[in-house]
């Protein structure tokens, strides 16, 4: 009897665990800013990207991984401390250029988990394989670019280079790592000598680079001064020719008028234009019509202005008359 009522607490006690075991590893919680993988029996089985409370099988039938969706940054040739000050790793970023000189090269990678399988499963240290990846295609860029490109005005074209190799990389690998963004922060040389001249040489490209910003303001302004006056130009030379068309046009007119008085009375209107001639030409002279009769006397008819006799002045008051 004692027996078998040990036996009976044993066994409450073993289910008591299990459900309690089943309890607490039932339900897990996802962050907005997180993802994760069931894992059933040791094999991928189902990504969960949205966030919040989520239902599992018990342990040890199902357990669940969750990595986060942050983007990361791998630093290459450099690392911060807890302190906060970074430490450089001359060994890691020495490397030749492709006219052979050694350069010091260091750069950032961005990077975020885009299939939590793969990163999970497909290799056993990811970062590390992106570490090696990393170092590959930016010793491939730098052994195929001169040194003056490294050092001045080529570190984007690098840039965009190592992106593209080490994203090729990565997919070619198939780890579940997705690259964001290659950021190369410096590019130097270990002799202090050759580092002042290179670096006099990016000041004097710098000048250069300010200059022929000027001059091409200057070239600008210029042209847009000189575009104006053309235009000025062109619009007073407009005008006139507008102004000279209509003041030709109503002398046509005015000739056209005189053409048909001439044509209805040629002698009139002859005699007429001598006159307005004469008076347009001598404008002070005067002016006689003359005419001989047939006894030999002759005629003449002074043609004067009108005299216009001014208004006579009104008396005043208290003036007599």
């Amino acid at each position: 009897m004692g027996v078998k009522r040990t036996l009976s607490f044993i066994g409450l006690g073993l289910f008591s665990l299990i459900a309690l075991l089943a309890v607490t590893t039932s339900w897990y919680t996802v962050d907005e800013s997180e993802q994760a993988v069931i894992i059933t029996f040791g094999q991928a089985d189902e990504t969960v990207q949205d966030s919040g409370l989520h239902f599992k099988l018990p342990w040890p039938i199902q357990t669940v991984e969750v990595l986060s969706k942050e983007t990361y940054s791998l630093q290459f040739g450099y690392k911060q401390n807890a302190e906060g000050v970074l430490e450089s790793f001359d060994k890691e970023t020495k490397m030749i250029t492709g006219d052979e000189y050694i350069v010091l090269t260091d750069l950032v990678v961005q990077w975020r988990i885009i299939d939590p399988k793969k990163y999970l499963f497909n290799s056993q240290e990811p970062e590390k394989i992106l570490h090696s990846a990393t170092s590959s295609a930016i010793r491939s860029v730098i052994s195929s670019s001169t040194i003056d490109a490294a050092l001045t005005d080529g570190k984007a074209d690098i840039e965009a280079k190592t992106r593209d190799i080490l994203v090729s990389l990565i997919e070619n690998y198939d780890i579940g790592i997705g690259i964001m963004g290659v950021k190369l922060q410096d590019v130097d040389v270990p002799n202090e000598e050759v580092r002042a001249a290179f670096t006099a040489v990016t000041d004097a490209r710098e000048m250069q680079r300010t200059k022929n910003n000027e001059a091409d303001k200057y070239r600008n302004q210029r042209i847009s001064e000189a575009e104006g006056e053309k235009d000025a130009i062109i619009s007073k030379a407009n005008g006139e020719k507008t102004a000279r068309i209509e003041q030709a046009s109503g002398e046509v007119a005015i000739f056209n008028k005189l053409y048909e008085q001439y044509r209805l009375n040629k002698e009139i209107t002859r005699e007429r234009l001598v006159l307005e001639t004469l008076e347009a030409v001598l404008p002070n002279a005067q002016m006689y019509i003359m005419n001989d009769d047939a006894n030999g006397t002759m005629k003449y008819l002074p043609i004067q202005p009108v005299q216009k006799t001014p208004p006579a002045e009104k008396p005043t008051e208290g003036s007599s008359n």
